[in-house]
This record gives C-alpha cells, sequence and structure tokens, in this order.
C-alpha cells in the first residue's frame, strides 16, 4: 500500500550554502564535486558524493536572470559614462557591446549553479528522497 509522502518530514537543507556551491559551480550537497561537465552542461551525477543532479530544471531561468542583471548594471552605467565623457556612439557601441557579452558569460554559469543549488535545498522536481528511502522510512 502505498504512503503519504511529505517534505515536512524530511530534515530542512540549508539554502544560502547550497546556493554558494551551485554558483562556484560545485555540487550543492558536498561542496567539492564538479557540477557542471561543460559551459553549461549539468553533470548527471556528483563525482565526489554520487548525489544525483540530473533532476534539475533550471531551462531559461538563468539567461533571463543573467539578462536582467546585465541590462540592470549597463544601462545606468552607459548613462553615466555618457554624460561624463562624451564618447563617440562607435566607442559606445564596442565597449558596452564587449561589456554585455563578458558579463553574460561570466554570470550565465553562476546563476544556473545558484538556481540548481536552491532547487536542491527546497528538494524540487526530484531532488528530495528516493521513492525506496521513503517508502523504508514509513514502515
Amino acid at each position: 500500500m502505498p504512503h503519504a509522502y511529505s517534505d515536512t518530514a524530511l530534515p530542512e537543507r540549508p539554502v544560502k550554502p547550497a546556493m554558494l556551491r551551485g554558483a562556484l559551480g560545485r555540487c550543492p550537497s558536498c561542496g567539492q564535486g564538479r557540477l557542471f561537465r561543460g559551459y553549461l552542461s549539468v553533470s548527471p551525477t556528483c563525482p565526489h558524493c554520487h548525489e544525483e543532479l540530473h533532476h534539475q530544471r533550471a531551462d531559461d531561468g538563468p539567461a533571463y536572470l543573467t539578462i536582467l542583471l546585465v541590462s540592470h548594471l549597463g544601462a545606468p552605467l552607459l548613462l553615466a559614462i555618457y554624460m561624463m565623457y562624451r564618447p563617440s556612439a562607435t566607442a559606445m557601441l564596442i565597449g558596452f557591446g564587449l561589456g554585455a557579452v563578458v558579463l553574460s558569460l561570466l554570470l550565465l554559469p553562476r546563476i544556473k549553479g545558484g538556481m540548481i543549488g536552491f532547487q536542491w535545498a527546497r528538494r524540487m522536481h526530484g531532488f528530495g528522497a528516493e521513492p525506496a528511502a521513503i517508502e523504508a522510512a514509513a514502515s
């Protein structure tokens, strides 16, 4: 007979350390293993603690947050630079275009790792206990 499962029965995982570990590209569980096997490809399991990481569902969230942060940082800076120094349009396009690309490339994996760490800490999308472990605990 199936048992009722409640997330409240499981111990709470600390969110902040998990998000920081993820943002650093480390496993949100142990902080030792690499979270990514490529630039944005998430490893299916942690090579150190064998925590399953394939459950993550970051999808487009990191890209949206990256665009939000880069644009909100770049727009006031662009206006301030223009008002102070009056650079040419070409210099502004090259400088801020290059800056936006570099900042986006730096932020994207960190934001994705942080989101995966948040999902792990909150036991979202299958990051909770395995069904066999739940069945054994309920018996």
